[in-house]
Order: structure tokens, then C-alpha cells, then sequence
């Protein structure tokens, strides 16, 4: 995954995209689950800019655009070892290990994306009294997000054939994993844009980092919830899944 410039359109990003799952498929890197839900996310909004599905498509681009590149700027940072937020970290690290389901490495990264990158990016595009004209085409790029977690569960289900047991582990499992509350997510994320957009410049970066710690937190969870029944029953589940990164890969990009 060679270092670049950031990418300043969405066809750049895709190209970014493109590569990193490459070499994911090269070498078996389970980095490359979140990263092609996100490729498929990234050409929906591409699709959707055409149509003309948002209120302000040139807008939306430079958001797009500027969402993306935090995920891909999180990403070098973790292959160069530099610093890097926590809740990417625990994304990241997360693909190194063997036990976490394929679902459960898709929402740790929805969850660095949404509840900790979203707000940010859309204070930087529609910085102060500009934020509250975006709150519509915000609204539409999480439903995008949303809908393709709904859309890729089936193709998890291929993959995992026990995933569909999930929910009968306990009764908050299935909330708890394959719905991590996109919803609350949505709202956490307009609230962070509102923050990020109102903090005074010196007092941000504290804030950021209380953030960043309550995101991996959540992260954490996700990735390994408490409780031992929830977790045997994962780890059962686990074990029926396909170890093939690169057919897993392939799976996942089907849209």
C-alpha cells in the first residue's frame, strides 16, 4: 500500500481504494473487508451525485472526498506505525486477529468512520454557520452507509453460515453486533459536526481525544462483547466461517 497524495475527487479515491484491496487479496489481509464495503459506499454516493440524488452534488463530492481521505490517512499512518486516532487503531489491529467475525471487522470500522471521521468531515466542508444547510445530504450519505451494512449481511451470511444464529446468543446480541445502532450513530455523528463546528480551535483537540476514546471503547465492544456465553457462541460461529481472505474479498465487493 504505497504512500500517495490525497485524493481530490471520488474517482481518485476509488483508485486509492482499488489498490489497497489488491494487496489486501495479495496477502490475505482481512484490511481489506472494511475497505471494500467502503469502495462499494464510495461508488454508491458517486452513483448518486449522477442522478442528482443530493441537494448540492459538487458539495457532496468535496465531503465524500474529505470522509475518505480520513479513513486512508488513518490507514497509512497504521502501516507506517505513526500516530493515529484510537478508534482506528482498534480497527485496525482488530484485522490481525483471528476470532472476530467478518461482520464483526466491518462494524469496527463503520463505527471509527461514522461516530469519530463523519462529524469532522462535514464540520471541515460546511465550517460554522454553513453546517446547518448540509444536514440533508448528511442525512442521505448515512442512509447510504446504513443500507449497504443491510445489503452486505446477506453476502456475510454466505460466508457464515451460523451467522444467522447470532441473535439467539442472548437477547441485546443482536444489537449489540450486527446493528451497532446506525441510527444512534447518525445522530452521535451530527453531534460531533456541531461540536467540531462550534469549539473554540483551542479547546478542540481535547475534545477530539475524549471523543476518539469513547469511539474505541465502542469499538472494543463490538469486536469483543462482554459476556462469556455471547462470546462461545461467537467463537462457534467463527469457526464456520470461510478463512479465504481473498474469496471473502470478492464476496463482499459484490454490491
Amino acid at each position: 500500500m504505497p504512500s500517495q497524495s490525497p485524493p481530490q475527487t471520488i474517482d481518485e479515491i476509488l483508485e486509492q481504494l482499488d489498490q489497497i484491496i489488491f494487496t489486501c487479496r495479495q496477502e490475505s489481509s482481512r484490511l481489506g473487508f472494511f475497505a471494500t464495503l467502503y469502495r462499494n459506499v464510495t461508488i454508491k454516493v458517486k452513483e448518486g451525485i449522477a442522478a442528482g440524488a443530493f441537494d448540492d452534488g459538487p458539495r457532496m463530492e468535496r465531503l465524500d472526498v474529505a470522509f475518505a481521505n480520513r479513513y486512508l490517512a488513518a490507514l497509512e499512518s497504521f502501516r507506517r506505525d505513526d500516530p493515529l486516532s484510537v478508534c482506528w487503531r482498534v480497527a485496525f489491529q482488530t484485522a490481525g486477529n483471528y476470532w472476530p467475525l467478518i461482520l464483526q471487522h466491518l462494524l469496527i470500522g463503520m463505527n471509527a468512520h461514522i461516530n469519530f471521521d463523519l462529524g469532522i468531515a462535514a464540520a471541515t466542508i460546511a465550517p460554522g454557520p454553513e453546517l446547518p444547510a448540509l444536514r440533508g445530504d448528511f442525512d442521505r450519505i448515512n442512509n447510504i452507509l446504513g443500507g449497504m451494512i443491510l445489503k452486505v449481511r446477506s453476502n456475510v451470511e454466505e460466508l457464515s453460515p451460523w451467522i444467522r444464529f447470532l441473535d439467539r446468543l442472548a437477547p441485546t446480541t443482536e444489537d449489540r453486533i450486527i446493528n451497532f445502532s446506525l441510527n444512534k450513530a447518525r445522530a452521535s455523528a451530527w453531534l460531533v459536526a456541531t461540536m467540531v463546528s462550534t469549539t473554540p480551535p483551542g479547546k478542540l483537540p481535547v475534545k477530539l481525544s475524549v471523543l476518539d476514546d469513547g469511539v474505541a471503547m465502542l469499538g472494543s465492544l463490538v469486536g469483543s462483547p462482554k459476556g462469556w456465553l455471547i462470546n462461545l457462541g461467537l467463537r462457534g460461529i467463527r469457526l464456520r466461517e470461510s478463512n479465504d481472505v481473498p474469496h471473502i474479498i470478492d464476496v463482499l465487493s459484490q454490491m
